[in-house]
C-alpha cells in the first residue's frame, strides 16, 4: 500500500503516547489537551469540537476503534498501533490555527460597529461560507450514506442489530444536525445575497 502523509497535532499526539492513554473517551481527551493549552484563553466547547474532529480523522484511519460497547455518550476509544502505510507529520499549533480559519471572517464585522454606516456584506465572507457549504454538504452526503447504508445491514442481517445500531443512530443524528448547519449556511447566503 502506497505511503499517506497524515498531518497531526503534535500535542494531541503527545498525550496519546502518555502511559496508560490506550483507552479514552472524547471527555477525557479534551480534558488533557485543555490542560496543555494553559496561558491561553479559548472557550472549552472549541476543545471538544477540535478534539472530536481529530478523533474522527483517526477512526476513519484505523489508528482508533470504537469500544464493543457503544454508546450515545460518554463513548469509549482504543488505541491502536499506527497504520504501517501513514507517513505521521506533526504540527505545532494545531488548535490555534484551526480557531484561526473558523473565526478570521467572522470577527470581520466587529472592525465596522459605526451603527451609522450599513453593514456591507464582505467577499471574503462570501467564501468563507462558500467553503463552508461544500465541507458541510459532503459531510451531511457522507453521514446521510452512513446511516442508509447500517439501516440496509440491519434490515439485511437482522442479527448485526445490536452491534450496528448505537452506530446507526450516532449517523442518523450527524445528518440531522449537519442539515441544521447547511440550512443555516444557505440562509445566510441568501440573506448576503439579498443585501446587496
Amino acid at each position: 500500500m502506497k505511503s499517506a502523509t497524515f498531518i497531526f497535532d503534535r500535542r494531541l499526539y503527545e498525550l496519546l503516547q502518555e502511559d496508560g492513554r490506550t483507552r479514552f473517551t472524547t471527555r477525557e481527551l479534551r480534558d488533557a489537551y485543555a490542560k496543555r493549552l494553559e496561558g491561553m484563553t479559548f472557550r472549552i466547547g472549541d476543545v471538544r469540537r477540535y478534539v472530536y474532529k481529530q478523533i474522527r480523522r483517526m477512526l476513519h484511519i484505523g489508528w482508533l476503534v470504537h469500544d464493543e460497547e457503544r454508546r450515545t455518550r460518554g463513548q469509549i476509544y482504543h488505541r491502536q498501533p499506527i497504520p504501517a502505510h501513514l507517513q505521521l507529520e506533526l504540527i505545532d499549533n494545531g488548535f490555534e490555527n484551526s480557531l484561526k480559519t473558523a473565526c478570521e471572517p467572522a470577527q470581520e464585522p466587529s472592525v465596522f460597529d459605526d451603527a451609522t454606516e450599513p453593514l456591507k456584506p464582505s467577499p471574503d465572507a462570501d467564501q468563507h461560507l462558500e467553503a463552508l457549504h461544500k465541507e458541510i454538504r459532503l459531510d451531511f452526503l457522507s453521514s446521510m450514506g452512513e446511516a442508509e447504508r447500517y439501516k440496509l445491514l440491519m434490515d439485511d442481517m437482522p442479527h448485526l442489530r445490536d452491534k450496528v445500531e448505537g452506530e446507526y443512530l450516532e449517523a442518523r443524528d450527524r445528518s440531522s444536525r449537519l442539515l441544521g448547519h447547511l440550512r443555516a449556511i444557505e440562509k445566510t447566503l441568501k440573506t448576503l445575497a439579498a443585501a446587496r
